[in-house]
């Protein structure tokens, strides 16, 4: 039951959003004189509407977003009323227009930098000193796996773990491996590969804050290179040891007051945006990882995912309890939204935004060059390859929801 209810709790939030995405359009547009006939939450019939003034608001029947009618978003709209002329939205200053498109991405910005802020108050948000390199803190694990196939538990046949044979425990902090220092995680790994598989090594650590040491028979694994999942496959040592662990008494996430929740939550937000950008980046190399997913191979955990497969994810955040993971996939993907549609491609708003300012460059070049204005870009011309970003997105969505209904990802 808390399944469905975080199911439908989190698709509700983003249909909340998306329709606010919408109303930033509106209210900015009205602000600034512009004509807006239409705001609508939903797709389809209608199902209930009223007209306040000049706008027509209401409720559509398929709840798959919303959208708002502004008058003359562009010079070839041809159901302008004569008497609307004036107040066209594509006769208004660059600014304007700009402010009044990129408004529905402000909107999904502020609404995660406000969900942030309140998370930071009361749920916390994750211990920034868990994404820099950490001592080597370690878990001790039960067995080794030899083959290069590591995501399963132990089953009988598998090594003891060298480290739980000699003794180490978890939350030990090794500090050195055969005389040389280790300073993270990341290093002990290295120091332990450069070692002869089912050789010996001498390892430095501390407990309770005592410095000791014990000498351990390490095992004899097939990995690929460190950093490098689909590399070649070769015999390497293994000490059985997870990481990094937090140090021992290091929460994984932090509350703050609410002064100390505003530098939280920028930091966070900073972190975020670098995250969306290369998360857009990557997105055309994990296109064949979906369609593997779709076919039957097991599905990344770093492939994209629908409103479907995130709506999924805060059910189960839910079922568990998890309200914090809930917060931040609502936060994510709300930022995800806000770049997305900023991206200079018709008919998203960044499309249109780009191509006002083109318009305006244009002018500006011509008239220094002593030449008429040439006017406005006519979106006509543009269609086919509007067409072919409609035609392509509209592919990727169906494939993202697709992977999410036969593979999705989960968190347990």
């Amino acid at each position: 039951m808390l399944f469905l209810i975080g199911v439908v709790a989190f698709a509700l939030g983003i249909l909340i959003s998306v329709s606010l995405h919408e109303a930033g359009h509106m209210v900015t547009a009205k602000a600034f004189g512009m004509k807006v006939t239409k705001y609508f939450v939903g797709f389809g019939p209608t199902i209930w509407s009223f007209k306040r003034g000049e706008t027509e608001y209401g409720l559509k029947g398929i709840p798959l977003g919303g959208f708002c009618k502004i008058v003359g978003m562009t010079p070839q709209d041809d159901d302008v009323d004569p008497a609307d002329q004036p107040r066209v939205m594509w006769k208004y200053p660059v600014w304007k227009r700009t402010i009044v498109m990129g408004a529905g991405s402000v909107t999904h910005f502020l609404l995660a930098i406000v969900a942030l802020w309140l998370a930071a108050i009361f749920m916390g948000l994750p211990n920034p000193a868990i994404e820099k390199p950490q001592p080597a803190y370690v878990k001790i694990t039960d067995c080794v796996i030899v083959g290069a196939t590591v995501n399963r538990d132990c089953v009988p046949g598998d090594p003891a773990s060298p480290a739980k044979q000699a003794g180490l425990r978890d939350d030990d902090k090794i500090t050195a491996v055969n005389g040389v220092p280790v300073a993270t995680y990341a290093d002990l790994v290295n120091e332990i590969r450069k070692l002869p598989p089912n050789s010996q090594a001498t390892v430095n650590y501390q407990r309770d804050g005592a410095d000791q040491q014990v000498n351990v028979n390490l095992a004899s694994v097939q990995r690929p290179p460190v950093g490098d999942p689909d590399g070649p496959v070769t015999a390497v040592s293994a000490l059985g040891v997870a990481g990094p662990n937090l140090p021992p008494g290091m929460p994984t996430m932090v509350k703050y007051n609410p002064v100390e929740a505003f530098p939280a939550t920028a930091d966070y937000t900073g972190q975020l945006a670098v995250g969306t950008v290369q998360s857009l980046q990557r997105l055309p190399q994990k296109i064949p990882a979906l369609w593997d997913a779709v076919t039957g191979e097991p599905r990344d955990a770093d492939t994209p995912i629908s409103v479907v497969g995130a709506s999924r994810l805060g059910g189960e955040a839910a079922q568990h309890g998890l309200w914090e993971i809930f917060v931040l996939l609502f936060v994510s993907l709300n930022f995800f939204i806000g770049v997305f549609n900023l991206l200079p491609l018709l008919p998203l708003d960044g499309g249109h935004i780009a191509i006002a300012w083109f318009e305006r460059a244009r002018s500006w070049v011509f008239a220094r060059l002593g030449k008429p204005d040439p006017g406005r870009v006519d979106y006509f011309k543009l269609m086919p390859v509007t067409y072919a970003v409609i035609l392509i997105g509209g592919a990727f969505t169906l494939l993202t929801i697709t992977a999410d209904i036969i593979n999705p990802i989960t968190l347990f």
